[in-house]
């Protein structure tokens, strides 16, 4: 996917993922005639601290209030629009072109086994704000349909980057990690799963004990030495010895997941626990990608993770034979392949197409995605 000036169909995807590191936006064409899908456009957006601060309290199980969910689910609807009307805006992009806006919405829940996920962010407001028709609820009808509701990705991954007699495998590392297989030398040709936390963990910790956001570049891990016996203790997770189909959240890994492990390893000291999460991200991704057995398959990282130098070292380590670069190579940078997703995804609704993959989601079979809000 390259920029391109054209004008053909414009479709506005937007993200805000598990990592809660702030919100993305990203703009594509699509040419009706032959479905090929071209970059226009992407930015991000800062999420306000105190409404950040009031979704992550939210998406942690307790005693939440009702009125707390409306109240934010009104207040990242209008975040959403307004900043979808500043990015077209700022990208000059034609109105009379855009046809739609494929909105993910902020999970704050995610529970397949209950066939239960939940996303707010008022898709009412943004078609009414914007005056575009808005796409939202993407997950749900997949769940419906018996699968996981995640991961939604991977069939977008099979449309942009796949290349004849190639085995791929995209690897998402956003707060959660999961990976697309493309394969060409075996079947089955697309699947695609969560393998676990990405940065939730390693962000929650570097919070929790240095007051900042995340670890930039990995510093903090690199400075610490992985401890086996923690790694162990970690790795011995249900979720990781559970077979595809899979997805997770922050149900799972949290920083109460992880207090209770270290209960047992209070003596560990800090930077060490920082190395061992990355550890655990970059070999829970290994072992899902060494279990599809594929001959030195092409590995490209895109999302929050691909920023992360000491982690890509460390996938490179673990797959010393597999090329190892981003999804920039590819030509989609990897801050805005979920965005640039969930654009085609409204692209594949509003024009009665499937948008999940029952191969990668478990679902019974293909399905449209979503409930339409017209503009």
């Amino acid at each position: 996917m390259q920029r391109t000036d054209n004008t053909h169909p414009i479709y506005i995807g937007i993200m805000s993922g598990t990592s809660l590191d702030g919100l993305d936006i990203a703009a594509i064409s699509i040419n009706p005639s032959n479905n090929r899908t071209r970059f226009i456009a992407a930015q991000g957006f800062e999420l306000p601290s105190l409404l950040r601060s009031n979704i992550l309290s939210l998406t942690q199980a307790g005693n939440n209030e009702i009125e707390k969910l409306g109240r934010l689910d009104v207040a990242l609807g209008h975040l959403f629009a307004d900043s979808v009307n500043n990015f077209i805006a700022e990208h000059n992009l034609p109105r009379a072109l855009i046809h739609g806006i494929g909105s993910h919405g902020q999970t704050i829940r995610h529970r397949p086994e209950a066939r239960f996920t939940l996303q707010i962010g008022d898709a009412n407001i943004i078609a009414e704000k914007t005056a575009v028709t808005t796409v939202a609820d993407f997950r749900r009808r997949d769940m419906a349909c018996e699968g996981q509701g995640a991961p939604l990705v991977p069939a977008f991954h099979d449309d942009i980057f796949r290349e004849t007699g190639k085995d791929r495998v995209i690897i998402n590392i956003g707060g959660m990690s999961n990976i697309t297989i493309l394969s060409e030398s075996k079947l089955p040709k697309l699947l695609g799963f969560d393998t676990g936390p990405g940065n939730v963990l390693l962000d929650a910790w570097i919070q929790k004990n240095k007051g900042v956001e995340y670890d930039k570049d990995g510093q903090w891990a690199a400075s610490g030495t992985c401890q086996p016996n923690l790694l162990n203790a970690m790795m011995g997770c249900e979720f990781f010895h559970t077979a595809p189909p899979k997805s997770t959240g922050r149900e799972d890994f949290n920083i109460e997941w992880l207090d209770h492990i270290l209960t047992r390893y209070n003596h560990v000291n800090d930077a060490d626990v920082q190395a061992t999460l990355l550890e655990l991200t970059a070999l829970t991704i290994t072992k899902e990608v060494e279990r599809i057995a594929l001959t030195t398959p092409e590995l490209y990282v895109c999302g929050g993770g691909a920023r992360n130098q000491t982690l890509m070292q460390r996938l490179q380590a673990l797959n010393p034979d597999s090329e190892l670069a981003t999804t920039h190579t590819l030509g989609l940078h990897p801050d805005w392949v979920e965005a640039s997703a969930f654009a085609w995804l409204a692209y594949r609704t509003l024009t009665n197409q499937s948008g999940n993959s029952p191969a990668v989601t478990g679902a019974k079979k293909s399905t449209i995605l979503g409930a339409i809000y017209p503009a």
